[in-house]
């Protein structure tokens, strides 16, 4: 698929050669700082020494002061605490710290997590239910519940009362909720609204532990649960969720909680932890229990605290994605084949598809799979309960959400972020509904958008990489959304030895640019290129660096992101 190669603004030079003399660092990644907003030394370190001290005062959001004085009633008067979350990653962590955190507080508190098949996202009628008729009298609610203006209004009708902690983008009317917790609502001064829902739920408790003088360990212990989280949801590393996104990496490596600690083993993977291998290789299992079978199996993982039923449940979960890999093959097989054979979705802008056996917990992946495969704003259905409920994906720079706003009047409801949502439609409403996304998103987005974006930081020469380099490299990481792994371009390049195609479609090759060492470089999906490089031939290459670790030796390799000839 053809890619468009955008560097990145420079900035004011005079900036960035001040930044590089007083930091004693290469001029191009000065230049990167000053991209992500770094400009001086201090904010320099700030940035390569974050501290928790650099934790906003959860005091500041909105409602922070009636949560916490709704939960110390409870658990003064020995009140019944149900602890509701989503089902998916950021939901199952968000639940599994809140509810450890308080259980050292009460013994009357307990998890309830809906199942997706039956009641759905968000907060649930049965749910509630299920709290009037078990004598809980307050839930608190994560990652979801800012919409559920309804299924608050019958909570309080039953005497159950709410304190919701999201992070989803509110609808014209708050609930009517004891406290509302969302950096996002339009009266909240919060200085950080990129929390995810996990996030929210550490900033409970760190307010609870300022309220009542208690050491900051007692929720600082959870910082590996809400580094997952951070990771999983895709919130922008920056501010405070990078500040926590360092310490749970730290605490993940060094000493993870006991279930996350049998997850990593069963993955294969047991130490230095990046976020990007919490991405792939945890977080897919803690989803699967949710996709495949019951959330509150991936609860009772993270909860664990002996060794043996940590060891039990993650064996369990890994089974249940290794289900829900083939579920996801063959879905994903079966929708390409959809649009393959439809003469419409094959020239839209926008693929919306729909079969009714589809396995609901993984068209958010299929939804995923095909956005790649087409690069356009994605839309997988399948049957639940006789109506039709989905997942929806976006391309980078478009507003997903706002698409569905404007085409709100057929949906049922749907809820979400700028690149991914979800909804439910009426069966009778999906053709116009499907032409109605198209007209939208058609008239929109801008056609540069639906050609994949290779954003580049800066022009490097291959001469200008070496262990220095890396070294402070590595120190800008976590990286993720608004602090990307830095992208290079070297341009006049040449082959060193053929290129050679590994596994189906990757590209084995070695490089050289005048006066620089030869690097070892991975291409991975671009095998094409075998047979169009020559030698001796010039070309350009843009790249990340990382470290490749065979048998012990280290040495540095270039993961090749584009390839152009000159």
């Amino acid at each position: 698929m053809e890619k468009r190669w955008a560097l990145l603004e420079q900035g004011a030079k005079e900036i960035s050669e001040n930044l590089a003399n007083e930091l004693n660092i290469d001029a191009c990644l000065a230049q990167v700082l000053v991209q992500r907003g770094i400009t001086n030394f201090e904010d320099a370190r700030y940035f390569f020494r974050p501290t928790l001290t650099q934790l906003h005062d959860p005091f500041l959001m909105k409602d922070m002061e009636q949560a916490i004085a709704r939960i110390t009633l409870a658990l003064q008067n020995g009140e019944r605490i149900m602890v509701y979350g989503d089902y998916d990653v950021d939901g199952t962590t968000a639940v599994a710290l809140t509810y450890s955190f308080f259980s050292q507080f009460t013994s009357e508190i307990a998890y309830y997590i809906p199942d997706r098949h039956k009641e759905g996202y968000g907060i649930s009628t049965a749910g509630i239910d299920f709290a009037a008729e078990n004598g809980f009298t307050l839930i608190i609610a994560l990652d979801c519940g800012i919409r559920s203006v309804d299924k608050i209004e019958y909570a309080n009708s039953l005497g159950v009362d709410f304190i919701i902690c999201d992070h989803h983008l509110p609808g014209e009317t708050l609930p009517a909720a004891i406290a509302v917790l969302d950096p996002k609502r339009a009266d909240c001064e919060y200085p950080f609204k990129e929390l995810s829902g996990c996030g929210i739920g550490f900033k409970l408790a760190q307010a609870y532990c300022q309220a009542n003088n208690l050491p900051d360990e007692l929720y600082e212990q959870y910082l590996d649960l809400c580094m997952v989280s951070i990771a999983a949801d895709i919130v922008p590393i920056v501010d405070e969720n990078r500040v926590m996104a360092h310490f749970g990496l730290t605490k993940l490596n060094t000493n993870p909680c006991c279930g996350l600690k049998a997850l990593m083993q069963i993955s294969g993977k047991t130490e230095n932890y990046s976020i990007t291998d919490v991405v792939f290789l945890l977080a897919p299992r803690i989803n699967a229990a949710g996709r495949m079978g019951d959330a509150k199996d991936a609860v009772k993982m993270l909860l664990s605290n002996e060794v043996i039923l940590a060891d039990e449940q993650s064996t369990f979960i890994n089974g249940q994605n290794t289900e829900r890999r083939s579920f996801d093959q063959n879905i994903t097989a079966e929708a390409l084949a959809i649009i393959e054979q439809s003469e419409v979705l094959i020239n839209r802008k926008t693929t919306v598809v729909y079969q009714d056996d589809w396995n609901k917990g993984v068209i958010g992946i299929v939804a995923s799979r095909l956005t790649e495969t087409y690069y356009r704003p994605t839309i997988v259905l399948t049957e639940s309960n006789g109506t039709y409920t989905g997942s929806a994906r976006s391309v980078a720079g478009y507003d997903l959400y706002e698409a569905l706003l404007s085409c709100s009047d057929l949906l049922m409801q749907f809820g979400g972020h700028k690149y991914a949502a979800g909804l439910t439609i009426k069966p009778e409403n999906l053709t116009l509904f499907s032409d109605k996304f198209e007209q939208v998103v058609s008239s929109t987005i801008s056609p540069n958008l639906l050609i994949p974006e290779i954003k580049i930081d800066c022009e490097l020469n291959l001469a200008q990489i070496d262990a220095k380099f890396y070294r402070i490299l590595l120190q800008m990481a976590p990286f993720g959304p608004q602090n990307m792994a830095p992208v290079f371009v070297s341009k006049g390049v040449t082959l060193v030895g053929p290129a050679q195609t590994v596994g189906a479609k990757h590209l084995k090759l070695s490089i050289k640019q005048q006066n620089s060492a030869i690097f070892e470089c991975i291409a991975f999906g671009l095998s094409e290129f075998e047979s169009i490089l020559e030698p001796n031939q010039k070309f350009a290459v843009c790249y990340t660096i990382e470290e490749n670790v065979w048998k012990e030796k280290r040495r540095l390799q270039l993961n090749i992101k584009g390839i152009k000839i000159d």
